[in-house]
């Protein structure tokens, strides 16, 4: 693999040259069809060079959508299969009323950021919102965002990892694949050949969706720490690497041993520390904040809550933790969503990520309260400051020309098990936004909730033999291929063409898969809808 993975600064030599150097130069071949293909077009590729971008979060563990995008007018969401774990409806709430998602903001500055204690109302006429999830409300309402239920893919495996897998390499079943999409989505672009940055993740590895064979991907555990052998980010510093690399690169080869891409990765090694070095993610660069009082509050919030004194309003109403707008354990998700903005904001790469993990949740679960409801307010909230962030502090990205995608390899079970918790299960839910999304109110759009509805094109049915449990009659169904969502937000937004779309998506060539246009899954029977009019 020709990623460049730093974990620590000491751990770069052993790990990075010896390990990750020497399977690069065993692997390294001439660069392949597709790559050529792709610089060749160069002239009429518009994919990755329309100045739109893309900011994925993987939600690991396995999300439980339905207390997410919760069905709250099913009759089967009831208290005999959700005893513990069930999002109540507000009685003086009429949720099959249409129109704007309700937004329970504080009612006054002091009161607790999360007091409202009901499935918050979609105006979709059908679904509700996790209480947990209120600072979703203003997006959908300005238009940009788009909630997607009951996504999966067909032949849904169980498995953690299968499941991830397919999700990041775009391939259900293919456990042979070992490129990712949004490598592939890099490939086609032809920028890999040419830019040092293109597609980044901060987390613990570089996750699938940008692993590739013949490309070189960045990821960083801790940006802070993202150095040659530990040397400082001085000038004496970094003259010191610049000279180690150009040494490196003027080691000849011949021609004869296809080396190509080793200039490469050296050339992107040295571009990158390089740009990387003028960067700012210290815990004192993190003065992001809303552009206005957030919540009713008297104060705009900090975006990226790393510390207790920048969560909400905590240290503004004496140190009360009811002011908190994440979990505090939530901090490292946040240091690593900020990193992944400033990269996308500031450098020329097109694609970035994280990840956020501790959503299999099998016992303890809890419903408006606890484990899962924390994970939703850290979604809820990464969404809202991902808004203000690119909308505020834009650079090479702007809110306008961002989506930002939300995944996760399965949902839960409908029905709650014996530790308040839930299993693994089939279709999950899928949160798309941006100024680009073409979301409620938006040129005549009336909702931007899809496949939470009996009006949908493929009907949610009602009852305990209905969706809820549609598949082999214990799971959610599926209505929406994922692949479909990523297909489209890659073609519509970032810009591919539809003859680069079915590289990337192996699925878009097949004609029976009815990726597009939506109909019968060759793969297993099962009605889908097709791309959604989300950008």
């Amino acid at each position: 693999m020709k990623h460049i993975n730093l974990i620590t600064r000491r751990g770069f030599l052993d790990y990075s040259m010896r390990a990750g150097m020497a399977a690069a130069l065993s692997s390294l071949v001439d660069i392949p069809l597709v790559a050529r293909r792709a610089l060749a077009a160069n002239a009429t590729n518009n994919l990755g060079r329309n100045g739109k971008k893309l900011l994925f979060i993987f939600l690991r563990g396995a999300n439980d959508s339905l207390n997410s995008l919760v069905p709250i007018q099913d009759s089967a969401y009831n208290l005999a299969n959700r005893p513990q774990i069930l999002i109540p409806k507000d009685p003086s709430t009429d949720y099959s009323a249409i129109g704007a998602c309700d937004n329970p903001i504080s009612a006054a500055a002091a009161d607790p950021t999360f007091g409202y204690g009901y499935g918050i109302r979609t105006g979709n006429g059908f679904a509700a919102l996790h209480p947990s999830l209120k600072f979703l409300a203003p997006l959908y309402n300005s238009g940009d965002l788009a909630m997607i239920h009951r996504v999966a893919y067909p032949r849904q495996s169980r498995s953690h990892f299968d499941s991830q897998n397919y999700w990041e390499n775009a391939n259900p079943n293919n456990n042979v694949a070992k490129d990712g999409v949004f490598y592939r989505t890099i490939i086609e672009s032809g920028l890999a050949q040419t830019n040092a940055l293109t597609g980044v993740s901060i987390q613990s590895s570089l996750p699938l969706s940008l692993r590739g064979p013949n490309a070189a991907m960045t990821n960083l555990s801790d940006p802070t720490r993202y150095n040659l052998f530990g040397i400082p980010n001085t000038t004496a510093g970094n003259n010191k690497a610049d000279i180690f690399l150009r040494e490196g690169l003027s080691t000849p080869f011949p021609d004869k041993h296809n080396r190509e891409l080793l200039g490469l990765q050296y050339q992107n090694l040295s571009q990158t520390l390089n740009i990387f070095a003028q960067l700012d993610f210290s815990e004192a660069g993190n003065t992001y904040t809303d552009s206005t009082p957030t919540d009713g509050d008297t104060a705009p919030y900090y975006l990226f809550p790393t510390t207790n004194a920048k969560n909400g309003g905590y240290a503004a109403h004496a140190n009360n933790p009811n002011k908190y707008v994440v979990d505090t354990a939530a901090y490292g998700f946040f240091n690593s969503l900020k990193s992944a903005s400033i990269v996308l904001n500031k450098t020329d790469a097109i694609i970035a990520g994280t990840s956020l993990d501790g959503f299999d949740t099998h016992s303890r679960q809890g419903g408006v309260t606890g484990n899962h409801a924390n994970l939703q307010r850290r979604i809820g909230w990464a969404m809202y400051a991902l808004r203000n962030y690119f909308s505020k502090y834009n650079d090479k990205v702007d809110w306008n020309n961002l989506v930002v995608i939300t995944m996760s390899e399965f949902g839960r079970t409908s029905k709650e098990n014996s530790d308040a918790g839930t299993d693994h299960a089939e279709a999950g839910a899928m949160f798309v936004a941006g100024g680009a999304v073409k979301g409620y109110g938006k040129a005549g759009v009336t909702t931007s909730v899809y496949g939470a509805s009996p009006k949908d094109k493929v009907p949610w049915l009602d009852g305990q033999t209905g969706s809820m449990f549609g598949a082999s009659k214990s799971y959610l169904k599926r209505a929406v291929d994922y692949r479909s969502v990523l297909g489209k937000i890659i073609r519509d937004h970032l810009g591919a063409s539809d003859d680069q779309l079915t590289r990337i998506i192996p699925g878009y060539a097949v004609t029976g898969e009815n990726l597009k246009t939506g109909g019968t899954s060759s793969k297993d029977g099962v009605s889908i809808m097709g791309e959604l009019p989300i950008v």
